[in-house]
């Protein structure tokens, strides 16, 4: 979706404009506003996250040293998200994100939680392109409508198991890192032995 990663700030050209096929170009200036090169036009954060709802590469720089902000632009507008409407995160599970912070275990917890988003976002899509056809009023049918639901428990529990088995999956190499990590502290100590699959 929305490409951060410095190769990508590398598909542009040397005026800092996106080549055909690239990411959009967000430049930010001292001022904290927004400028799309695509569209040589100010732009406002509520854009960017049209643009991320749309689906739209981007790449947010600095526009005097070209640093990659895409990452705090994203943050910034879960902040928005998070303190207005309904939030998606409660108290204890900030505190929790938090805790892995600077943890042995960050990386593997940021893979995690990757993993699982990705899962479930893909269930979604699945969910998604399945019902396509019922918004349609010439085509939906109570028989049509019926059958879509009959369907639907065997392909959402499918859908679930390879979901929750990745999840195992996840958790028991997290289990065994830390369990090796333990092992190289606590050499010879009992109790540190990696989990058995």
């Amino acid at each position: 979706m929305v490409q951060s990663r410095r190769a990508s700030a590398k598909t542009s050209g040397e005026g800092g404009e996106a080549e055909s096929g690239g990411p959009r170009i967000l430049k930010k200036y001292p001022n904290r506003r927004l400028y799309d090169t695509e569209t040589s036009s100010y732009i406002t954060l509520a854009d960017v996250k049209k643009m991320v709802l749309n689906g739209q590469d981007f790449v947010v720089r600095d526009a005097k040293t070209s640093e990659d902000l895409t990452r705090s632009i994203l943050l910034q507008i879960i902040l928005e998200e998070e303190t207005g409407g309904v939030p998606m995160f409660n108290t204890t599970m900030l505190a929790q994100i938090i805790r892995f912070y600077g943890h042995a275990m960050q990386g593997m917890m940021g893979s995690y939680l990757e993993k699982n988003l990705q899962t479930f976002t893909d269930i979604q899509s699945k969910l998604t392109e399945q019902s396509k056809g019922l918004y349609d009023p010439k085509v939906m049918s109570p028989e049509l409508w019926a059958q879509f639901l009959n369907g639907q428990a065997p392909v959402v529990q499918g859908l679930m198991g390879n979901y929750l088995e990745q999840s195992k999956q996840m958790f028991v190499q997290m289990q065994e890192q830390m369990a090796k990590q333990a092992e190289s502290l606590f050499p010879g100590m009992p109790g540190f032995t990696p989990p058995k699959r």
